[in-house]
């Protein structure tokens, strides 16, 4: 899903206008207002974790014993909901779920994130680079881009994780791994873009008249490819987000006792035969940023798109 470039340079007092009414376009979506409602009460909650932390009285890697029975399972209903524990506990560590899911945020959104802006650089460098320049340049990276594509990206992530010393940073390793797979389909979205671009009559007059590569990429491609870059990364966070959840998943992601819901969902489908509310709050908070994410880029797309405008 890629969004229309304009036909030609768009003046400054153009841009404003064209971004108020892009704003104002999704002002008028409530979905899109919902979902923006959603991922700002994400960012807060991730942001401010260790304050909420504090205010409930809950730490994430506290071990409450006695919250569990003597065969590891919490106690009570729901896992063991209680005014103490608003989510319940984690089984066999009686670990508060509300103080996981909390700063579970903080793993989630932070990767999910730096992968996409990682991913994002290199790809929008890497596109508009062999769109633009062509020859040799643009066959042996546009082999490299389906190389990349070749790879089973989960195998390849779970065994490069797997075997990366203990001492290397694992948020880190995570992200370089998610953003490296992410960049290829960046890079084939905006090499198609530029590649429109190059044949406009404003893109070969400064060309003409002797501007330098880099500077017709900075001042001629990059402003009219932002549309298109600016919905791809919105649409991107989600696949990032559910990459670092199913290498949490897999035990190969960031390791314990670090807050992720990917891990949080894995041991809780070893629990859901005994009391399925362990998976409910987690994988509920999992849904949700990334149903957001989907439909706020959606709304983007939409917005930015001048046929749809004139809809």
């Amino acid at each position: 899903m890629t969004a229309n470039v304009v036909e030609r340079p768009v003046a400054s007092s153009g841009r404003t206008t064209g971004f108020r009414a892009v704003v104002r376009r999704i002002l008028q979506d409530r979905w899109a207002v919902t979902s923006a409602v959603v991922i700002v009460v994400f960012l807060v909650v991730a942001v401010a974790a260790p304050l909420i932390s504090a205010v409930t009285g809950q730490d994430p890697y506290g071990y409450d014993i006695d919250a569990l029975n003597s065969f590891g399972a919490p106690k009570g209903f729901g896992g063991g909901i209680s005014g103490e524990h608003w989510f319940g506990v984690e089984p066999l560590t009686g670990r508060d779920l509300f103080a996981i899911v909390t700063y579970g945020a903080r793993t989630s959104l932070g990767i999910g994130l730096a992968a996409t802006f990682l991913s994002i650089v290199i790809g929008v460098l890497v596109g508009v680079t062999t769109g633009f320049f062509g020859g040799w340049y643009d066959r042996v990276l546009s082999r490299v881009v389906d190389v990349i594509f070749g790879f089973l990206s989960l195998v390849f992530m779970i065994a490069l994780t797997a075997i990366v010393p203990t001492s290397f940073p694992k948020p880190v390793l995570v992200v370089l791994v998610i953003g490296f797979f992410g960049w290829p389909s960046v890079a084939r979205v905006v090499r198609g873009q530029t590649l429109s671009l190059v044949s406009r009559n404003y893109v070969v007059a400064s060309t003409a008249m002797g501007a330098g590569r880099w500077h017709v990429i900075r001042t001629q491609l990059l402003p009219n490819l932002a549309a298109t870059i600016t919905v791809y990364a919105t649409i991107s966070i989600p696949s990032m987000i559910g990459a670092e959840a199913a290498l949490s998943f897999l035990a190969v992601g960031v390791t314990p006792p670090t807050p992720s819901r990917g891990r949080s969902i894995g041991d809780a489908v070893g629990w859901v035969q005994t009391d399925p509310m362990y998976l409910v709050f987690s994988g509920a908070a999992l849904f949700l940023i990334t149903l957001a994410f989907n439909v706020l880029g959606d709304a983007l797309r939409d917005a930015l798109d001048p046929r749809g405008a004139r809809r």
